[in-house]
Order: structure tokens, then sequence, then C-alpha cells
């Protein structure tokens, strides 16, 4: 399977994306932890069935020391023992903010006071920025067909 559009050798492409990997850099760096933002990545990214974000967060997740068993249950979190308290408020956060079109009123007040409980105001403004930022390259992965599994750590970092 070949992409639509080779988005690493076009001009355009490799401009905006630049930006959005320093974005990343920011997020990365900031106070959430990292097995949040990739189990946050990861659930975002089968939502909207983009394999290679799926793909790419999977290994980052498992390179970072996330393991196995939960990665299994991303997609299952609310049957699932081995989230925390507060991953589960993110994940919750995650959903509803990439399901947006399919709430009337998006993120309902009781997932952000839930999600606020467990995160600082800098947490937060991270969650929001990180979901926004994968929805965005699940889209453009999505439409141009990026074929998913040949992504190595760090590759894009």
């Amino acid at each position: 399977m070949d992409a639509r559009l080779n988005l690493f050798e076009n001009k355009v492409a490799g401009k905006v994306l630049k930006h959005l990997a320093a974005a990343n850099g920011v997020l990365k760096d900031s106070g959430l932890p990292t097995a949040t933002q990739e189990l946050v990545k990861i659930r975002a990214s089968q939502i909207n069935g983009c394999g290679f974000c799926t793909d790419m967060h999977v290994k980052e997740a498992l390179h970072a020391g996330e393991n196995d068993q939960r990665l299994h249950l991303v997609a299952t979190w609310r049957e699932a023992t081995v989230f925390t308290e507060a991953e589960r408020a993110a994940l919750e956060l995650a959903e509803q903010a990439t399901r947006i079109a399919d709430a009337a009123g998006g993120v309902p007040d009781e997932v952000w006071a839930n999600a606020a409980r467990h995160y600082d105001e800098d947490d937060l403004t991270t969650l929001v920025v990180l979901i926004a930022m994968i929805n965005a390259y699940n889209r453009v992965n999505v439409a141009v067909r990026q074929p998913a599994g040949s992504y190595r750590v760090g590759q894009h970092f």
C-alpha cells in the first residue's frame, strides 16, 4: 500500500510538519507523564482509525517503558483495571474531545471536572493541545492513507 501523497518529501508538508514537531516537543517536555501522553495519542488514533499513528505511539510507549498489557487494553480502558484514575480521566477527555462532533455542546462538564480533579491547569492545557494535535496528525495520515507498520522509535522526533 502506498500513501496518496509523500508527506516526507513534499516541501509544504515538510514545513508544516516541522512546526507541528516543534509544538510536540513542548508538549513532550511538559509535566504531563509520558505514559499518559502516549495512552491519549493511542486512544485518539484508534478512534480515528489511524494505523500509522497507532503504530508509532504504541512503539514509542513501549520504548518509554509502558507494558504490553496496558497497551492491549487502551481500546477497552473502561473495563480495564490497569489504569490509574488520572489516566482514566485523560482517556475520557481524549475520547470526548476526539468525538467532539458527536456531542452537542462539546466536552461534557462532568468529563472536564473529572480531568480537573487530577490535573492542574498546565497539565490540562497540555492534554487539550495534545488531543488537538494528535487529531490533526490522524486526519492528515488517514486522508493520505499513510501505511502503518514500518515506524521506528524516534523516527519523527
